[in-house]
């Protein structure tokens, strides 16, 4: 099979390469993957678990991405929950193969039925932005109606899917970013933006819940707007400033079949729009994930028509 992948990590998404990889085995609770589309983060190439197992141990070459959406083609032993042939959506474990390849093998667990009318790239775009939102705001932010959320990188794949979340959830949305990610932002459902190069911060006044993809000095800033019992919950590792009456969080996302159910029912239904940044081929992947230029959003690989 085709798949991309890395060995050199100071090399980082310029040492990404397009093999030919043995085909993957379904070992107990897998089940082997077709993959149509996979969606990709470039942060994962910083990640320890891309380069080693669960012991510590070199696993290179590494094939990158977490992603997934696609056709179920061969169950392991034991497995129960899908089926042949069966479209699926999910996460893929970060210390084992992942995504960027025609096939994965992947834990059942992992995966949530792809309804049918739902677009492969679409599926694939959802799983860490939309998982990551869920939980930061419901599971670790715990989230009620009438509170307000400052969300960071609200143009983003995961602030945009933090914007609508928690817009639907009856929160007053204040987001934040770049000024050309202004409209963006809004039209994703943020009340208000905040441009952190040319507006105050502090200028936002207080807030319920922070919702962190940025970290350092924007944390810390962003930690003293927390009113009491509030909660800062961050995405970039252990908060370096805590909330003087409140919580901090950090976590990192975890699948769930539950909420990725919950999630693309919500965009079946139009609550809730993916933010695609750019699409490609595998064969054209490696040049797409080394963009010259910025561009908000995800970006997703379509691996088979």
């Amino acid at each position: 099979m085709k798949a991309i992948v890395v060995t050199d990590q100071a090399a980082g998404m310029a040492g990404m390469t397009l093999v030919e990889r043995p085909e993957p085995q379904a070992a107990i609770n897998d089940v082997v993957v077709r993959v149509h589309a996979s969606g990709f983060v470039p942060t994962e190439l910083t990640w320890p678990s891309t380069w080693t197992d669960r012991r510590d141990s070199d696993r290179r070459p590494s094939i990158p991405g977490h992603e997934l959406a696609g056709v179920v083609t061969a169950l392991g032993y034991g497995t129960t929950g899908l089926s042949v042939g069966q479209r699926v959506f999910g996460l893929a474990d970060w210390y084992r193969d992942g995504t960027l390849a025609e096939y994965i093998a992947v834990e059942a667990r992992n995966l949530a039925p792809l309804p049918g009318d739902v677009e492969f790239t679409v599926g694939a775009s959802l799983p860490i932005s939309g998982l990551t939102a869920w939980q930061g705001l419901f599971l670790h932010g715990r989230l009620q109606a009438g509170q307000s959320v400052l969300a960071h990188g609200a143009a983003g794949a995961v602030g945009s899917m933090v914007t609508q979340l928690a817009r639907e959830a009856g929160a007053y949305v204040i987001g934040t970013g770049r000024a050309a990610d202004r409209q963006k932002a809004l039209d994703f459902g943020a009340n208000e933006f905040i441009d952190l190069e040319n507006d105050t911060l502090e200028d936002v006044g207080g807030v319920d819940l922070v919702f962190d993809v940025i970290g350092g000095d924007i944390q810390k800033r962003s930690a003293a707007l927390i009113r009491t019992g509030g909660t800062l919950v961050t995405v970039v590792g252990p908060a370096e400033s805590r909330p003087a009456d409140g919580m901090a969080v950090d976590f990192v996302v975890e699948s769930d079949r539950a909420q990725l159910s919950e999630i693309v029912r919500r965009v079946r239904d139009g609550r809730l729009r993916t933010n695609i940044g750019n699409v490609s081929t595998l064969d054209d992947a490696v040049a797409a994930l080394n963009p010259t230029e910025r561009r908000a959003g995800k970006t997703v690989i379509r691996v088979r028509a």
